[in-house]
């Protein structure tokens, strides 16, 4: 009897999400908020409906990083936005006092909004950030990559697929390190894994839905697809010896936004399935 490694991932990864393995790590960020949108200025990361207003608008526009600022941010560090590039907005509540008859305070907050531009929107931008070495690679991981024909940009911080452009986006291979699931070069080979399996669904291939918003069900079902797909590609291609703990982190998170239903995962493993079948 032939071996069905799918089935074999699958079976791995529910008993690792029944288990509740926790959070999911992104590999190529150190340190807390991994993939958040920050202030070019601040170094702080947005906070509230600006997490999902700036990870919206930046997939739209095809940004690979997450740094944003206003014009006058830019301006501040040399950079010029390029003309023609539309701003999105960030909304913040600024707390007002006004003094009453009686002579004590009131306060209350004002709702304000800026306008800000992502580092891919601008020239001239330097990042300070300092990168690892170089990222040891997987040649014949790289051929079967390059085989698929998938047109891939690296840089930055961001890891995508935009449908708009029909492009990968990976970070800097420098960017990513050790951790309990895998070496750096592992982490990374993984990530491209689930962006690869993301550009299946493009309506000249797959032809699943890419145009749900984040957090629908439709949407979490994608990812799902990207996780599982990334899982089989894994240990189809050796990247790793053993199911990564952190698909299953990955998996369960989303999971959360199914309702708990477990059975999606079977529905998202023949998806995926079909998406490694086309790849390979």
């Amino acid at each position: 009897m032939s071996r069905d490694i799918h089935a074999e991932v699958t079976a791995a990864l529910i008993a690792a999400i029944e288990a509740d393995p926790g959070d999911p790590v992104m590999p190529w960020h150190r340190g807390g908020g991994a993939g958040l949108p920050r202030n070019v200025a601040s170094g702080e990361a947005y906070r509230g409906a600006n997490v999902l207003s700036l990870w919206l608008a930046g997939e739209a526009k095809g940004c690979a990083r997450s740094i944003w600022g206003t014009y006058r941010q830019w301006s501040a560090l040399g950079c010029q936005v390029r003309r023609g590039e539309t701003a999105t907005p960030v909304v913040f509540y600024k707390a007002v006092a006004r003094e009453r008859e009686d002579g004590e305070e009131d306060s209350y907050r004002v709702l304000r909004w800026f306008p800000v531009f992502n580092v891919d929107q601008v020239e001239g931008f330097a990042p300070s950030d300092e990168l690892g070495p170089a990222l040891p690679r997987l040649a014949d991981v790289d051929d079967f990559v390059r085989s698929t024909g998938a047109e891939i940009t690296e840089g930055g911080d961001r890891a995508c697929y935009v449908p708009a452009t029909d492009r990968i986006h990976m970070p800097d291979g420098r960017r990513f390190f050790d951790t309990e699931s895998g070496t750096r070069t592992e982490n990374y080979y993984a990530v491209l894994m689930h962006e690869l399996t993301h550009w299946t669904g493009h309506e000249t291939r797959c032809a699943r839905d890419l145009r749900n918003r984040f957090g629908s069900e439709a949407y979490a079902m994608e990812e799902l697809v990207a996780e599982l797909g990334a899982a089989f590609l894994c240990a189809g291609l050796g990247i790793t010896p053993t199911v990564r703990e952190d698909h299953a982190r990955y998996l369960v998170n989303w999971l959360k936004v199914l309702k708990s239903d477990k059975t999606a995962i079977f529905t998202a493993a023949a998806k995926a399935q079909a998406a490694v079948g086309y790849l390979t």
